[in-house]
């Protein structure tokens, strides 16, 4: 009786045990890479349309000047015809411009680490995006990115989980944003409360 009690602990035990271990340890080694075009309005207005109701966009195309509605029928366009293709930035808006950028540097642990640069970018519809370009960062099971006030969670706010822990990524910043006191952007394991890397925003 008592050797049949020790095997059902040992499963459960093992039941608990190894699934965790593979949470904890298994992003550790493996690598996620997404690589995202640099952000340009008219593809986010784009991306917002798509993801609304078949209602909505009624109502949202019921109240768009032409050049809206030729813009994002123009886009349709090209992401039916060319699935890999990049939407190049709108000819009338140019390039974009970087508003304040930082260099990633790892938390200084010895094993959690961080390479790449911080980029704000404002769009010409007033959001501002936050890239991440050439990102290489240790994996994780939990990552987010979080604009915060110094190198701690003690005040700070969530962009979103990390998409990816390697290549080029945007992130949309919630408008308002004081890029005076939030001007770190972190790599942050919310899970274990660990900070992967940071960059200082100038």
């Amino acid at each position: 009786m008592r050797r049949k009690i020790k095997v059902l602990i040992l499963i459960v035990t093992a039941a608990i045990v190894i699934p965790s271990l593979i949470y904890t340890v298994s992003p550790l080694f493996i690598s996620t890479t997404i690589n995202e075009p640099a952000p340009d309005s008219a593809s986010l207005v784009f991306q917002k349309f798509m993801k609304m109701s078949e209602e909505g966009r009624i109502q949202a195309a019921n109240k768009m000047s032409n050049q809206e509605k030729q813009m994002i029928m123009t886009i349709a366009a090209k992401e039916n015809n060319t699935s890999n293709e990049n939407i190049s930035v709108d000819e009338n808006q140019g390039t974009a411009k970087i508003m304040l950028a930082g260099t990633f540097v790892g938390a200084g642990d010895g094993f959690h680490n961080a390479e790449g640069t911080a980029k704000v970018i404002p769009l010409a519809n007033g959001t501002n995006i936050l890239r991440l370009e050439n990102l290489k960062a240790t994996n994780g099971p939990d990552l987010y990115v979080y604009l915060s006030t110094g190198k701690t969670t003690t005040d700070f706010i969530s962009v979103g989980r990390l998409k990816g822990n390697v290549g080029n990524q945007n992130y949309l910043i919630p408008s308002g944003t004081d890029f005076t006191k939030y001007n770190t952007v972190l790599i942050w394991c919310r899970a274990f409360s660990v900070l992967f890397g940071s960059a200082h925003l100038s």
